[in-house]
């Protein structure tokens, strides 16, 4: 997969700094967020959608996955999104989407995440609880159409619950995994949630790496990658979707309020 990541790609803005926001500097650090303001197309959106394509096109089973059980959430997903394209400029018929970037991308219900992957930046993944369906009350990770991690993959995380998935991550306790539960058990139809991640960072844009690898950025990494993830339950399936719009700029691109912000609020190395 070299091949398909070997140039950085960055947008020349944030449109998003979580560290300069009280509210979402801390963890959980959750604000609410409208289906207005939920989708964004930013100045790297041709980059971004280039890699997106071929990385679906040409490694599908890396960085797509979805159940049986996940399937009429992705359709709903699908169902929902379709209609909010016009507004960010997409240009839509019975059977294709022109995308900002003038790319045309084939509508197909039946390959939800796919066709959604190659329409939007952000990555979805579908969160669903069935106790009856997997023996227990957490949220499983469903279905998803993830391109752009950030050292993991979503094979090791696919159909595995909450705490499964964040095991590796030390400062993820059992207490907070039990407040992150009761946020997605909290997220009402109609009423999102966004949260943001921050960390200095070497890495490309897509990189997937196991849960047992472990890679720390350099004093001096080059980018900061900022991750605007937001929460929506799906009102017939009841699902949550979590989605992940991710930035990448050199810090020469903040602006001089963030900037400033980032100087009193130091963020992370990236793991």
């Amino acid at each position: 997969m070299k091949d398909l990541v070997a140039t950085p790609i960055l947008q020349n803005r944030l449109s998003f700094a979580p560290w300069a926001d009280p509210r979402t500097r801390r963890l959980p650090g959750v604000i609410p967020v409208t289906y207005e303001d939920w989708l964004e197309v930013d100045d790297a959106y041709a980059a971004q959608m280039g890699l997106r394509d071929r990385l679906i096109g040409e490694a599908r089973d890396l960085v797509l996955g979805l159940s049986d059980h996940g399937r009429p959430a992705a359709e709903e997903l699908y169902d929902l999104v379709l209609p909010m394209l016009p507004a960010l400029g997409f240009a839509c018929s019975a059977e294709t989407v022109t995308r900002p970037d003038g790319a045309v991308v084939a509508l197909d219900r039946t390959d939800p995440l796919a066709t959604l992957g190659r329409l939007l930046q952000c990555d979805l993944c579908l969160m669903e609880a069935d106790e009856a369906a997997f023996g227990h009350a957490e949220h499983v990770l469903t279905g998803g159409v993830l391109c752009f991690p950030s050292g993991w993959t979503l094979r090791e995380k696919f159909m595995r619950p909450m705490m499964r998935i964040h095991e590796p991550i030390e400062i993820y306790t059992d207490d907070l995994g039990k407040r992150v539960q009761r946020l997605l058990d909290g997220v009402r139809e109609g009423r999102g949630l966004m949260r943001g991640t921050a960390s200095r960072s070497a890495a490309h844009l897509h990189d997937p790496r196991s849960e047992y690898e472990f890679a720390h950025a350099p004093a001096d990494a080059p980018y900061i990658r900022v991750e605007r993830q937001c929460l929506f339950r799906l009102p017939r399936t009841n699902a949550v979707i979590f989605s992940i719009h991710t930035q990448v700029v050199r810090p020469e691109s903040l602006s001089p309020d963030q900037a400033q912000a980032l100087a009193e609020h130091p963020i992370r190395q990236a793991d």
